[in-house]
C-alpha cells in the first residue's frame, strides 16, 4: 500500500530552517532505527534521458560541509559535494530508464528507482528518509515522507546531490551518442533548442515517449 505523507499547515514552510540538518536522522537514532538512510531523485521532468535515485547514509561525524538541495548549488559546488560524499558516507544509485518510464509514468518510476537505490546500500538501513510526499512500496525497512526533505535532512540533500550529479554526467555521455539533441548542455529538458531539434530530427531512444509534446495526443502520462 503507498504511504503518503499528509499536507503540512500553511504556516510550516515559513518556519522551515536556513538549511538541512541531521534532526530527522537523530530522532530515528533516538527510537533505535539506526542507521538511516535518505533518498531522493533527480530528472522528474525533462523529455529524455533516464530518472535518477540515490540513497546516502552519511556519518553524523564526517559530515561534508556546505550540504543543501542539489538545485541551490551551482554545478562546480555540486561536483564538489559528490566526490567528498563519496568519500565518506554510504552511498548507492539506482535508475529507471527511459522505456521503464513509459511504461509505468514518472511517479512510479521514480519511486522504484529510490527503492532499488535503498536496497543496493551496502549497510542496510532500519529507517529511510525519503524526499516529496511518498514513501516507496516494497522498502527494506520502515520509511517517512519528508516534503521539501532535500531542504531539510541532510542524509536527503546528500542524495539529492548524488543523483543529481550521476543524471547530469549521464546527460552528457549521451550527447556524445545523439549530439544534434544538445543533451550536454540542457539534461534532457524542454528548452527551445531541444524542443527545436526534436521537430527537426524526431525523437531517439533516449526521449519519454509518454511526455508531451512527443506523445501523439499530446497529453502527458503522470499521475
Amino acid at each position: 500500500m503507498k504511504s503518503r505523507t499528509p499536507p503540512d499547515s500553511p504556516s510550516f514552510f515559513a518556519d522551515l530552517p536556513a538549511g538541512p540538518d541531521f534532526e530527522f536522522e537523530r530522532l530515528a537514532a533516538r527510537r533505535g532505527w539506526f542507521p538511516v538512510a535518505g533518498t531522493d531523485e533527480a530528472g522528474r521532468g525533462p523529455l529524455a534521458g533516464p530518472v535518477v535515485a540515490a540513497a546516502v547514509i552519511l556519518d553524523e561525524g564526517n559530515i561534508p560541509a556546505g550540504l543543501n538541495d542539489s538545485k541551490k548549488l551551482t554545478a562546480a559546488h555540486r561536483e564538489r559535494l559528490f566526490e567528498e560524499i563519496l568519500a565518506v558516507a554510504t552511498v548507492s544509485i539506482a535508475s529507471s530508464s527511459p522505456r521503464h518510464i513509459d511504461a509505468h509514468d514518472i511517479r512510479k518510476a521514480s519511486l522504484d528507482a529510490m527503492r532499488r537505490a535503498v536496497a543496493g546500500l551496502a549497510l542496510s538501513p532500519l529507517h529511510v528518509l525519503a524526499d516529496g510526499r511518498d514513501v516507496p512500496d516494497g522498502l527494506i525497512c520502515p520509511g517517512k515522507a519528508v516534503v521539501k526533505g532535500d531542504s531539510r535532512s541532510l542524509s536527503i540533500a546528500a542524495a539529492s546531490i548524488i543523483a543529481k550529479v550521476t543524471r547530469d554526467r549521464m546527460m552528457a555521455r549521451a550527447g556524445l551518442s545523439f549530439p544534434v539533441y544538445g543533451f550536454d548542455s540542457h539534461a534532457g529538458y524542454g528548452t527551445e533548442r531541444h524542443r527545436t531539434a526534436i521537430a527537426i530530427h524526431g525523437p531517439c531512444l533516449l526521449h519519454r515517449m509518454s511526455f508531451s509534446p512527443l506523445r501523439s495526443d499530446g497529453e502527458e502520462i503522470c499521475e
